[in-house]
């Protein structure tokens, strides 16, 4: 995966780095947004939201990062699932090695998830940058 000599190396630094670049790029980010409730109930945060404040455009974004096999790539189904139900478009950042092979292919297959060393470029597209 390119990219990685500066990799996230955790959930929380991943959301950091999403924010980080995203100001990079001149957008106003967010980060633990509230923004009603969840499917089944409980209280719904965007891990970061993003505003081109010269249009309004906003994105929301969920992150998620996985370093070994294990249980959080089976979450994201959910996740994407729930931001159908969001005020505003998002999609779902993946970093780390853990994500299964099968699971990746899954994941690209929904237009909702992108992988952190591609987010750039996604940004740019999606705001006109």
């Amino acid at each position: 995966m390119a990219g990685k000599g500066t990799a996230p190396k955790s959930g929380d630094e991943l959301k950091q780095r999403v924010a980080d670049l995203a100001q990079s790029l001149g957008l106003k980010a967010q980060k633990e947004v509230k923004a009603a409730r969840r499917l089944w109930g409980q209280r719904r945060y965007i891990d970061v939201v993003l505003t081109d404040e010269k249009t309004a455009k906003r994105l929301g974004i969920e992150c998620k990062f996985q370093a070994t096999a294990g249980t959080a790539e089976e979450k994201i189904p959910a996740t994407i699932q729930d931001m159908e139900h969001w005020p505003i478009p998002g999609i779902v950042v993946i970093d780390g090695e853990g994500f299964s092979e099968n699971m990746q292919g899954y994941l690209m297959s929904t237009g909702k998830v992108v992988w952190f060393a591609d987010l750039e470029d996604w940004l740019r597209l999606y705001f006109g940058l």
